[in-house]
């Protein structure tokens, strides 16, 4: 049959199919929409679409699976980053007639079946994250037997092989060897909505002979402006005057899971409906963090709320054409990654802002990712050792091990296990030590973490730009723009936001001071983790009540002032006053403590026994020195996972005399682990005290 006539049918089944699709008869394609499809199913090559968001990414993918199945092709595998996108795909696809399945960690119950559907030809698309192309029963029960039949593989997002795969999602760089090794007559789609030169050139090393096919990322319908704002109470307080202000519903990013907890329960105070949104985010009423996430995803694309205050797990995929607003707290590492979140504003609307705020703790943030982005040469020598005298270990096994965190373990496994090739093997729940050596590539970690500081001095340029911040956007983007945008802050001469801090700054600075949050007691002990004390489990009778922490290390509000006493050797009267003020006022534990005791320190034994007989004092009540060190140990700061830090307080205090049987509030500074507090808790308690209610005036944790 002629070759131009199969294209033009194929064209015209691929018109109705977006029509159909779109709900409308007279849509047309997209400049590059078709030349995309054609390349997947007529010429059956690799091709790299680098489009902005809403350009309708999706419809290619789904319609080529639908022509191509219509071929008798096989299914079309989708790798995708993230759940939420993985919703709205799933939605996308049932709209261009073709059915598709996903298989992740939340529906673990579902899988046999799912496997089954996929094996039998029942479903023609199926989504997975980069991470489930490392599950080896995976691999072997369904990836290898379709993998000579594929009619299409997609990389969604495929900026993240470059941007995530190195670093923050390892796994994507097995996408490499997943394209080497299907039939080169099987066609690759990989889509992105943002990538620079950089990103384009990474992406095409790594997938091999990749045709690009580059359109014009930028959003004329987005009005940017920056603020730099440095203390979070000015950010604050800024969102809270402002945001009603704004069109419609939107998003606010933050950089962590607390700061999205945070910034939304401030909104919710000043009368603005916002809920957080990350990926642990949980809610009783709901089952489990996806079932609530999907929620929140519904109440925001059905207008239900002003807005959601989200990390990075609420981004790429999630279409809302009449988003009227993306505004940054604070600053991400990459213009390609703010691009990327500030793209979802204005898609299907003649106006959407975008506001990206630089505050003074962003740096801190992004520098701990970066520092933390590869595992370490030490971390990857103490798994590889312990591999080796193991024989092979679970990460339970190593745990107890490596004095590392169960993330840190994690993410070293998975780092070279993405290694080709690799110098460790799993087989079910086990990790395996191959022959391969293996040492670090310092070189290559330097290079990526300098790429890395490159980006995120180039976003500090774009929030101090004069000029046209769109303009910036597109040479930053490599898609430069010939002329002004005429809409960002700088081209109009004046905010295109307001930046007026008159009613909500004095509120915003007393709840930066009293965004305390709870200490959750510990509920299950390692085995053997405390054997001097003769413990087998910490049941009910042995565990503390919920407690509370004052502040965030370091952090705007009463953190900072924790920092600088801390290291005077004295804590000031206004932290007494309010933790005082926290306990009486807001938290009013029940039963209400009776007496205080405190943690007691061998190296500074008057710090936290001076704090707490103040406190005492100020909510009239006895202190009691009730508790006793007797042998010196490690920092807890330096135990990793719970093996290790249950191990460095064995037998480390015991009870001094008979204690009070009242309730009684356990007095602490700095907070790590939550360790400590949970073994003198369960000494008082079973030396005869009510509840215990711990207290610490700030945690050192990430949050995040």
């Amino acid at each position: 049959m002629n070759t131009e006539l199969v294209k033009s049918r194929h064209r015209k089944t691929a018109l109705s199919l977006l029509r159909t699709a779109v709900q409308d008869a007279t849509a047309t394609f997209r400049d590059g929409q078709w030349e995309a499809i054609d390349a997947a199913v007529n010429r059956r090559t690799r091709l790299l679409v680098v489009q902005r968001t809403g350009w309708g990414k999706s419809s290619v993918y789904f319609i080529a699976t639908r022509l191509l199945r219509d071929q008798g092709c096989g299914p079309t595998l989708v790798v995708s980053p993230l759940l939420a996108l993985m919703r709205n795909q799933i939605a996308s696809a049932r709209r261009h007639g073709v059915e598709a399945v996903r298989i992740d960690s939340t529906n673990r119950a579902e899988w046999p079946s799912l496997t089954s559907r996929i094996l039998g030809g029942d479903a023609d698309v199926l989504l997975v994250s980069p991470e489930r192309l490392a599950n080896e029963a995976f691999v072997e029960g369904l990836l290898m037997p379709i993998a000579d039949k594929l009619g299409l593989l997609v990389i969604d997002e495929a900026h993240c092989i470059s941007d995530w795969g190195h670093d923050f999602r390892p796994s994507y760089q097995r996408l490499r060897n997943i394209v080497q090794r299907i039939p080169r007559s099987t066609p690759v789609l990989a889509t992105t909505a943002t990538a620079n030169d950089r990103v384009v050139d990474d992406v095409c090393e790594q997938l091999g002979d990749v045709d690009v096919q580059r359109g014009a990322l930028l959003r004329e319908s987005l009005a940017l402006q920056t603020l730099r704002l440095r203390s979070q109470e000015d950010r604050l307080a800024w969102l809270s005057e402002h945001l009603p202000t704004l069109p419609g519903t939107g998003i606010v990013y933050t950089l962590t899971q607390r700061d999205a907890e945070r910034v939304a329960k401030w909104l919710v105070e000043r009368g603005i409906d916002a809920r957080a949104y990350h990926s642990d985010i949980e809610h009783p009423r709901f089952k489990d963090s996806n079932s609530y996430r999907e929620r929140l995803e519904q109440a925001l694309e059905r207008n239900e709320v002003k807005a959601l205050v989200a990390t990075t797990a609420l981004g790429m995929g999630y279409d809302k054409p009449d988003l009227g607003f993306v505004i940054h707290f604070q600053a991400p590492g990459s213009i390609v990654a703010y691009y990327q979140q500030v793209g979802r504003a204005g898609r299907g609307i003649d106006r959407a802002f975008g506001v990206l705020m630089h505050g003074a703790e962003d740096e801190q943030i992004l520098e701990y990712f970066r520092r933390t982005a590869f595992p370490s040469e030490d971390h990857v020598r103490a798994i590889l050792q312990a591999l080796d005298e193991g024989d092979g270990l679970s990460v339970r096994q190593l745990e107890r091990a490596v004095n590392l965190r169960r993330g840190q373990i994690d993410k070293a496994l998975v780092f070279l296990a993405a290694a080709n090739p690799a110098p460790i093997v799993k087989e079910g729940p086990t990790w395996l030590r191959t022959s391969v050596p293996y040492v670090l590539d310092r070189d290559h970690v330097a290079r990526l973490t300098r790429q890395r500081e490159l980006e995120w001095g180039e976003v500090l340029r774009y929030v101090n730009e004069e000029g046209c911040l769109m303009q910036f956007l597109a040479n930053a983007l490599n898609t430069p723009l010939t002329e002004p945008c005429g809409k960002c802050a700088s081209c109009v001469g004046h905010a295109v936001v307001g930046t007026a801090l008159h009613r909500d700054r004095r509120a915003a600075a007393e709840y930066t001071r009293r965004s305390e949050w709870p200490i959750h007691p510990k509920k299950q002990l390692p085995a053997g983790g405390l054997p001097r004390y003769g413990w087998q489990g910490l049941p009910a009778y042995r565990r503390h009540n919920e407690g509370r922490v004052l502040s965030q290390w370091s952090e705007d509000g009463w953190g900072a002032q924790v920092k600088q006493d801390k290291r005077k050797g004295r804590f000031r009267k206004e932290l007494v006053d309010a933790m005082a003020e926290m306990i009486q006022d807001r938290w009013k534990p029940m039963p209400m403590p009776e007496w205080v005791v405190w943690v007691p320190s061998l190296a500074h034994p008057n710090l936290v026994a001076d704090f707490a007989k103040r406190l005492a004092a100020a909510l009239r009540m006895p202190s009691l020195q009730a508790v006793e060190k007797v042998r010196e140990n490690e920092p807890q700061k330096n135990q990793q996972n719970r093996d290790h830090q249950c191990s460095n307080l064995d037998g480390v205090f015991r009870i001094a005399g008979e204690v009070p049987s009242g309730p009684v509030l356990l007095i602490d500074d700095v907070v790590d682990s939550g360790w400590t507090l949970a073994v003198v808790a369960a000494l008082l308690l079973e030396a005869g005290s009510g509840p215990v209610f711990p207290v610490a005036l700030a945690s050192a944790t990430t949050g995040d």
